[in-house]
């Protein structure tokens, strides 16, 4: 009875928090980015006063983002990546995975980047679903994943088709916890706690997952609905942050349970002129917060917009008043 009352509240909670209006973030600029090639920004993270980025295109290097008052430059550093280990993904998603890659390029396809106190660089395989860890040195290295993280992921319904695998990553400053998230068809959130050398499920990977749609902001007028998603992760003053794409919202979320506290939305100035794709479910792929802001990375390897622009872009969103914590 207990546990049936507690999921009523929750029910209750996430569908009052769905049902009220974000409020808007401001969008304070926009930042171009050169040197990155083919345009395909697929996550973002700042590791001391270094801004890095990664390519879901790039299976040897990471990038580093000199900021610069027209453009900010990328510069790329290279690594080894040693083979991946077994993911536990089935061998037909994982053929279908391996040809299209074999055509777009970046067998590894990695979509999210983190970084710790220690300087250690985080970056999550789509492909593989598995997370790779750069140290200060350069030196790449496989993290050592329990089995049961897929398993657990599939049998919660994630996990399950091509092209919607793990799309965000996020790492707490102590290098102690670890959190992933499935893009969509469900999308979901899955923690990983680190024990010595090794990565556990402290009881349980999987923090949430559903199959919710909705309505494109990009398309009001239209009744047709699509899969939410999480595009990345962002972890900050003790909260996780989530990037979500088809909605245009950053959400803060209960690191231990996944569930989100408050959403803010930056679609006004998403789908306003010039700023404004013509894709429905949006290209936002990256995502870093701090106490000042929010900056959302823009993967524009798809095409440009109206106004020609087709280099990856970074908008810098104004902190809401009272902050990210506030209630």
């Amino acid at each position: 009875m207990t546990r049936h009352f507690a999921l009523l509240g929750l029910l209750f909670c996430t569908t009052t928090l769905a049902a009220e209006a974000p409020a808007e973030l401001e969008l304070l600029g926009e930042h171009p980015i050169e040197g990155l090639v083919g345009g395909n920004l697929s996550g973002l993270t700042r590791c001391g006063e270094d801004w890095l980025a990664v390519s879901d295109r790039e299976d040897d290097r990471l990038y580093h983002l000199q900021p610069g008052d027209a453009a900010w430059q990328a510069k790329a550093e290279t690594f080894s990546a040693p083979p991946v280990p077994p993911s536990g993904l089935p061998w037909g998603l994982r053929m279908r995975t391996w040809v299209a890659n074999q055509v777009r390029g970046g067998d590894l396809d990695f979509e999210g980047i983190g970084c710790d106190a220690m300087g250690n660089r985080y970056l999550v395989s789509e492909a593989h679903a598995a997370v790779l860890q750069v140290g200060p040195s350069g030196l790449g290295d496989w993290l050592q994943l329990p089995g049961t993280l897929v398993r657990q992921a599939r049998a919660s319904g994630m996990l399950l088709h091509y092209n919607a695998l793990f799309e965000g990553l996020a790492i707490d400053p102590a290098g102690e916890r670890l959190w992933l998230a499935a893009e969509r068809d469900r999308r979901g959130l899955l923690v990983l706690h680190r024990d010595n050398q090794r990565w556990r499920c402290t009881g349980g990977c999987v923090l949430s997952s559903d199959t919710a749609t909705a309505r494109s902001p990009a398309t009001p007028q239209d009744e047709k609905r699509y899969p939410l998603d999480y595009s990345d992760l962002s972890y900050h003053a003790d909260k996780l942050f989530s990037l979500q794409r088809l909605e245009r919202r950053i959400c803060r979320r209960t690191p231990s349970t996944g569930e989100a506290e408050k959403c803010w939305s930056y679609a006004a100035a998403a789908l306003a002129a010039p700023q404004r794709f013509p894709q429905v479910a949006g290209i936002a792929e990256a995502l870093w917060l701090d106490q000042e802001g929010a900056w959302v990375g823009l993967d524009t390897g798809a095409g440009a917009r109206s106004d020609g622009e087709k280099r990856p872009l970074l908008w810098h969103f104004k902190a809401p008043a009272g902050g990210w914590s506030a209630p």
